[in-house]
């Protein structure tokens, strides 16, 4: 960076930028002006008081100002890192400079700017954080000895992240040490601690690799010393920004997790929930930190969801870690027993137990034998959690209540057992007794007891909210299906006949409910916001019918059921959740219906034959596509997506319920109704949806085979003669043949209406039905049955035909080979022939000459032979010189070692002077 001032283009940069942002170029003029002449003095001045001066007046006019921020955006940056890096011994100078900087990059007349105007503190901080050296320098200005540095440089790191974090988390990580200066803040003075904790709050989100070095540090340790300090849930906001920068650490991120537990373990972090003092007395405060106290705890709890199988490895390490450290307790204490806690308190303390307890065997046990209350009249606590879905006028407060029954029947088939086997109908006179007097009843008997008592209050709420715990109970358990199956009630007044099964009064409450919505769009101001009731009691009967046909034929029993279910998917008066749901209902019954008798309503090709009349089959299936479409089934939300707890959302009491809330991008639904539609009851139905369509189209495609019903046409009537009787049988056995063709004329084009269309528009279908009688149908089809043969005897024709052809060309291309082999042999043959015929010619001219001179060629043959033994002379001449010359060397050396040459060589001339190949050797070896 140039930290040279270079006043006329800069001044005429801030002027045009000014003019841009502010309107006119004059306006600003004169701000942009003075701005440059403080620069000026600060950097050109001689004198350090005029500096200092200056310094403080540009402080000011930066603070008050939005133009002279902009100016100073465009001029100053330079000047005043250069008084940091230069300036360091006048600590005056540099705590101006840092305040100043500060100051450019805290926004002022925000109210009076339009929203999409240019910001000039967000773009001094854009220019400031783009320079990495910058960063660099205010991190060293934090071992400065002077308090006020520490505390600007950090406000001004805090202001930095505040506007461009990503950026200043990648310069960071570059800084060696940096992080370090920064946790050693936190064991400074307290108001320097204060600003470091924040500041590290803002560095630590979503940045796994600070994360990791912050907690190298001792971050966990530190964080718990502070709030251990300040007073736990009983101290301000400090605490409360403890635990963001913890739930910072700790969020989706397992190995901090396990860090946690093996060093601090997480009993400091239970202590928090520990109420201290009046029992009563929750300032927003305190509810600020226990709400942040309880999310870390649901964050460990929940896992992480991009570790795979490992997540529930360290979920259930962390439940149990919890559950030794007595945490269900506080849990309790605070989402049941006291009834001074926030709502939103209440409402995480029951999520939280949920997460607890789910797929946790031993947490499981320990929740289903805790009691709650006084001493004197202790309750289980199921019970009283019970209680709090079946009265609480909060919504939060019952999805949390509802979320704890979830988690405890989820892969539990013991506790749902056991709940089940507690519903027993009471009497009469009980069932109308006071709502309110209800301590020495068992689980099942207040769950039974806020299912039927809407009833006679005329209020559906208590009944639905009792179906939705009953819908957890019974889900995947044959045998708290069996046991629920059984239950009779009381009718309400004995001349209306005798009991009634307890599915059949929910069938009831289904009507009454749908008929409540009617009055609520015509107006009606109490039942408005109540759209989640039908979708409540249709998924508690769809849990009921899946995979169980008792409760299938049960359900088919009344046939005004089935009636009713057919007009609520065919009709357009409720949401498309409602008409999806009752179709799902509705595929149960011929899915799940095992009934070969043929009996009544109970019949599964009555069940699709009534389908088909009612509403038509296209229509039917296109419930499902519009289901697919809705936000439901496009984002079903997760049980752990949750917004974090920050400062800015924790504002306010009210803020603080609607972060409770906000779980869901689907803000215009009731939240009752997302919580309806969880993840796993939206693959359930996906699941389901793809049963039903092909067990229906099964059923299409193989008509019912045989007929239990015996017609009285068939018997002979009294007095009737033989041939009049069997004339009758042949008219009715004609009749019947032409009503079977016509019904398998139906079933086949509806068959290939499905396959064709899968659930299309219903209008095809219908007309093609309407049209033309059964045996034009049976005749079209043949007739079609006719083409597809004759069209795949052409296929098979096409196959042939380019079988053939594909041979043809190979023993195309084979001949031509043969061909060119052929020509290629053929030119061999007419060589060998030329060749042949010239030596002949030249034997023939030989033999008839008789001229041939054989002394000239036998004395050309001696010369050439002496040619040869000449050369063959030669060379062996060079031989024996080379030997000679050997044998020299050798007689040399020997004389040089004191032997006698002649004695050695006596012998060896008679050999013609020729060597041995043995004296060679010796000779090479003496050598």
């Amino acid at each position: 960076m140039d930290f040279k001032l270079g006043r006329i283009n800069l001044n005429k940069v801030a002027q045009g930028v000014g003019g841009l942002v502010f309107g006119s170029e004059n306006a600003t003029s004169s701000e942009d002006s003075h701005v440059e002449r403080l620069l000026d003095r600060i950097n050109n001045g001689v004198l350090a008081e005029d500096k200092r001066a200056a310094m403080a007046e540009l402080q000011s006019l930066v603070a008050e100002s939005s133009s002279a921020q902009l100016a100073f955006g465009a001029m100053g940056f330079p000047v005043l890192i250069s008084v940091l890096k230069e300036d360091r011994e006048d600590i005056e100078l540099v705590r101006g400079a840092l305040e100043t900087l500060v100051s450019s990059l805290t926004p002022v007349d925000t109210a009076q700017r339009p929203k999409n105007a240019i910001q000039p503190a967000s773009m001094n901080s854009d220019l400031l954080s783009r320079e990495p050296e910058s960063i660099s320098l205010l991190l060293s200005l934090l071992s400065e000895d002077d308090f006020y540095v520490r505390y600007y440089t950090l406000q001004l790191l805090t202001a930095l992240l505040s506007n461009s974090l990503n950026r200043l988390q990648e310069a960071i990580l570059t800084i060696p040490q940096g992080i370090t200066r920064l946790m050693d803040m936190l064991m400074d003075r307290e108001v320097i601690r204060n600003e470091a904790l924040l500041l590290l709050t803002y560095l630590t989100r979503n940045a796994e690799e600070i994360q990791k070095i912050v907690v190298f540090e001792g971050a966990f340790e530190k964080i718990f010393s502070i709030i251990k300090e300040e007073g736990g849930s009983e101290g301000g906001v400090v605490v409360q920004d403890c635990l963001e920068l913890l739930n910072n650490l700790l969020r989706n991120n397992a190995s901090n997790q396990i860090l946690l537990r093996e060093t601090v373990g997480v009993e400091p972090l239970i202590s928090i929930l520990g109420l201290r003092g009046s029992a009563y007395n929750f300032t927003q405060q305190k509810t600020v930190n226990l709400l942040s106290a309880l999310e870390t705890i649901e964050l460990l709890l929940i896992g992480d969801p991009e570790t795979g199988s490992g997540k529930d490895v360290n979920r259930m390490s962390n439940q149990n870690a919890l559950a030794q450290k007595k945490v269900m307790e506080h849990l309790l204490m605070l989402g049941v027993e006291n009834k001074w806690v926030a709502v939103a308190v209440r409402s995480l303390a029951l999520r939280v137990i949920g997460d607890l307890v789910v797929k946790n065997s031993q947490n499981l046990e320990t929740l289903a034998s805790k009691f709650t209350g006084e001493d004197s009249r202790p309750e289980p606590a199921l019970n009283s959690i019970l209680r709090i879905v079946l009265r609480t006028n909060s919504v939060q407060e019952f999805i949390s209540a509802d979320y704890i029954f979830k988690c405890f029947c989820e892969k539990n088939i013991d506790g749902q057992t056991m709940l089940a086997s507690t519903m027993t109908p009471q009497p009469s006179a009980m069932s109308h007794a006071i709502v309110q007097d209800d301590s020495n009843l068992s689980f099942g008997s207040m769950l039974l007891r806020g299912l039927i008592s809407s009833e006679s209050e005329g209020d559906l709420e208590t009944s639905c909210r009792a179906a939705s715990v009953l819908s957890h109970i019974l889900k995947d358990n044959v045998r708290c299906k069996e046991l629920v199956l059984q239950i009779q009630l009381e009718a309400p007044l004995p001349s209306l006949g005798a009991a009634e099964p307890l599915m059949h009064r929910i069938v009831k409450y289904l009507a009454l409910s749908s008929a409540r919505s009617k009055d609520a769009d015509q107006g009606d101001a109490s039942l408005a916001g109540r759209s989640y009731m039908q979708p409540i009691i249709l998924r508690l009967l769809i849990a009921w019918l899946s995979d169980y046909p008792p409760a299938v034929h049960c359900f088919l029993d009344s046939p005004a059921h089935l009636t009713y279910l057919l007009e609520l998917v065919s009709t357009s008066n409720v949401s498309v959740y409602v008409r999806g749901l009752a179709a799902f209902l509705l595929g149960e019954c011929v899915l799940y219906n095992k009934n070969d008798s043929g009996e009544g309503r109970r019949d599964a090709f009555a069940v699709v034959d009534a389908i088909s009349q009612k509403i038509g089959l296209t229509a039917y299936f296109l419930n499902f596509d519009e289901m697919q479409k809705s936000a439901f089934f496009t984002s079903a939300p997760s049980t752990s997506e949750r917004k974090p707890l920050t400062r800015s959302t924790a504002a306010s009491t009210t803020e603080i319920e609607d972060a409770e809330n906000d779980g869901t991008d689907m803000k215009h639904e009731h939240p009752i109704l997302v919580s309806v539609f969880d993840i796993q009851f939206v693959n359930l139905l996906r699941r389901l949806e793809v049963d039903i369509r092909e067990g229906i189209v099964d059923i299409f495609s193989h008509p019912k085979s045989k007929v239990v019903v015996v017609p009285a046409e068939l018997e002979q009537k009294g007095g009737e003669s033989d041939g009049d009787y069997i004339k009758r049988l042949k008219l009715f056995v004609e009749k019947q043949c032409n009503e079977m063709q016509d019904l398998l004329g139906r079933n086949s084009t509806l068959a290939e209406d499905l396959a064709k269309s899968g659930g299309g528009s219903p209008s095809v279908s219908d007309q093609r039905l309407s049209s033309g009688t059964g045996r034009e149908r049976v005749q079209v089809e043949n007739l079609r049955r006719d083409l597809q043969e004759a069209s795949q005897r052409i296929e098979i024709l096409k196959s042939e035909k380019s079988k053939i052809e594909s041979e043809a060309t190979k023993y195309r291309d084979l001949a031509t080979k043969m061909e060119s082999d052929l020509k290629s042999l053929s030119d061999a043959y007419n060589s060998l022939e030329q060749a042949n015929f010239r030596l002949e010619t030249e034997v023939k001219a030989l033999r008839s000459g008789g001229s041939v001179d054989l002394e000239a060629i036998k004395a050309e043959a001696r010369e050439e032979a002496q040619k040869d033994s000449e050369a063959e002379l030669n060379d062996l001449l060079v031989c024996l010189g080379q030997e000679q010359s050997r044998v020299e060397k050798l007689s040399t050396r020997l004389a040089e070692l004191g032997e006698d040459v002649d004695s050695l060589l006596e012998g060896i001339g008679d050999d013609a002077g020729i060597p041995d190949e043995d004296d060679d050797d010796d000779d090479d070896d003496e050598n």
